[in-house]
């Protein structure tokens, strides 16, 4: 937790006003911190290291990056080092406007038509705290078995093994992955962690993006993470698609994608994402 002595450093000895709590999880707390000058500042700081991978240091790195593509859209970085994170704070009230579908499309197109020659990134990112293996691979299947799917189901049932035919089920299509995703997409640039807690409006725009966890991927993976929240409809298909064509199979192996972050959320969140686990795995076995 942000301590005012040690803050001191930062704010060139501007004095905080107050400190709110926004969140308490995954060992880490973010704080919104207003300094009596007025000005407002986002802070992340470790309670408790729970694993070796430093997510603060990863989501800082990540935002800078994407800071320098995407000015506009991601926040300021001030100050990190391996324990605390400074950022911009965005106001946000939620309030999208009738059109916000279109303005969202138009920007994470904007994201994914920045291409790589390989799957993964530089280092390894976060989602939720969690390390996101992202060494860089040439075959896209072997990168989500072993990257994405097959990790978060191994960190799940070596710590809380999940129902036996569940388990049976995965395995099934982590086997047969090869016949049932897209086997050389392109590389595309993906923000990695898009739900709508991710995404801030503000009376009625789109102000920023944040907690990425980026890497190349697929780009329809993050299409399928944002469909499964059900945070979009035909309208922002439309005006995405008017940008970057989405496949004419997509729909058959977009729940394939889901299942990652469905698994997401059974390690990370609830065991009760089980359910929907399986209904996606029901599916493809």
């Amino acid at each position: 937790m942000i301590k005012k002595n040690k803050d001191m450093f930062f704010f060139k000895e501007k004095k905080i006003k107050e400190k709110k709590i926004l969140s308490k999880s995954f060992g880490m707390i973010c704080e919104k911190i207003l300094l009596e000058d007025g000005n407002e500042f986002i802070a992340k700081s470790y309670l408790k290291k729970i694993s070796n991978f430093n997510a603060i240091t990863s989501e800082a790195k990540s935002i800078k990056y994407m800071k320098k593509k995407f000015p506009k859209l991601f926040p300021k970085i001030y100050y990190f080092d391996n324990k605390t994170l400074v950022m911009e704070y965005i106001k946000n009230d939620g309030n999208k406007g009738k059109d916000f579908e279109k303005e969202l499309a138009i920007n994470i197109a904007s994201i994914h038509k920045i291409k790589n020659n390989k799957y993964g990134f530089d280092f390894d990112t976060p989602i939720g705290g969690l390390k996101q293996p992202s060494k860089y691979s040439n075959n896209w299947v072997e990168f989500y078995k072993k990257n994405r799917l097959g990790m978060v189901f191994e960190e799940i049932n070596n710590e809380n093994p999940m129902p036996h035919k569940l388990n049976r089920g995965i395995e099934k299509i982590l086997n047969n992955l090869e016949n049932l995703i897209p086997k050389n997409p392109p590389a595309s640039l993906i923000h990695g962690d898009l739900w709508d807690g991710n995404i801030l409006f503000d009376q009625g725009k789109l102000k920023g993006l944040i907690d990425p966890g980026i890497h190349f991927a697929h780009n329809e993976m993050e299409i399928a993470y944002l469909s499964w929240f059900k945070y979009i409809t035909k309208n922002f298909y439309v005006h995405y698609s008017n940008i970057i064509k989405l496949d004419n199979n997509y729909k058959k192996y977009e729940k394939i994608y889901q299942l990652y972050y469905c698994l997401l959320n059974v390690h990370l969140w609830s065991r009760d994402y089980i359910t929907n686990a399986s209904e996606i795995v029901e599916q493809y076995v």
